[in-house]
């Protein structure tokens, strides 16, 4: 791909305190033109930039949250077939989930690197996921497809994206899911276990959700992680 590129769009999503951590205004990747989006865009702020420019290609620069917000409204707008390339903070749990690079790595394989369908990964509550999610202190049932997960209580339920689908890990540690799949027994009165799938579906005691670093405002006691019908397009290497 040329680094001039008419149908690629850089969107710098961030705050004050973000841009200066991620660099993005002070290093713009060089030929793309560049739009300056608040944190976590919503619809009035990014639906417009998607209308104007029709890109083929946008760059994400910021955080998970600010990925999942910008991915959410190509979901919206029906514009999955707009390619994704994400410039991720260091500390990027979406870039360790899609094996990204950062840095100048993650610059140059957003002009140069391909675009492949990934599973695209949302939640009952209108969003989707492209890097972490977790249910602290937890109390209840959760099941992935058909495998019982967690009966009783975790201090941590984690829910990540992949390449496999969703993966989920209750415990005590908040380790991420490593793939494997461990299930709990059906008869068992309690029980922690991993596994891989489609849909995670939670029932519990009142508890927060926080998907890719933000926290829900309001405590659930049912929530559901599920495989869209279609795949994003994920620039990766």
């Amino acid at each position: 791909m040329s680094t001039i590129d008419s149908a690629v769009l850089l969107l710098t999503c961030s705050n004050d305190e973000q841009a200066q951590q991620l660099g993005i205004h002070t290093s713009p990747v060089a030929g793309v033109p560049v739009v300056t989006l608040p944190a976590r865009p919503d619809r009035t702020a990014i639906d417009p930039v998607l209308a104007e420019h029709e890109p083929r290609r946008v760059l994400v620069a910021g955080t998970d949250a600010d990925l999942a917000a910008v991915l959410v409204r190509l979901l919206r707008t029906d514009r999955l077939r707009v390619e994704v390339a994400y410039l991720p903070s260091v500390r990027s749990a979406a870039a360790a989930a899609w094996s990204l690079p950062t840095g100048a790595d993650a610059r140059s394989l957003a002009l140069a690197g391909g675009a492949s369908p990934v599973p695209l990964i949302r939640d009952d509550a209108g969003g989707v996921l492209v890097g972490r999610a977790e249910i602290r202190r937890l109390r209840g049932e959760c099941y992935c497809d058909d495998v019982l997960v967690l009966r009783g209580a975790a201090r941590r339920l984690v829910v990540t994206p992949g390449p496999a689908g969703i993966a989920v890990r209750a415990g005590w540690t908040g380790r991420t899911p490593d793939g494997d799949v461990r299930a709990v027994p059906p008869r068992a009165p309690r029980g922690r276990g991993r596994a891989v799938g489609r849909a995670v579906q939670v029932g519990c005691e009142p508890a927060t959700v926080v998907s890719d670093g933000v926290a829900r405002s309001r405590a659930v006691q049912r929530f559901t992680w599920y495989r869209h019908t279609q795949d994003w397009l994920l620039v990766r290497p």
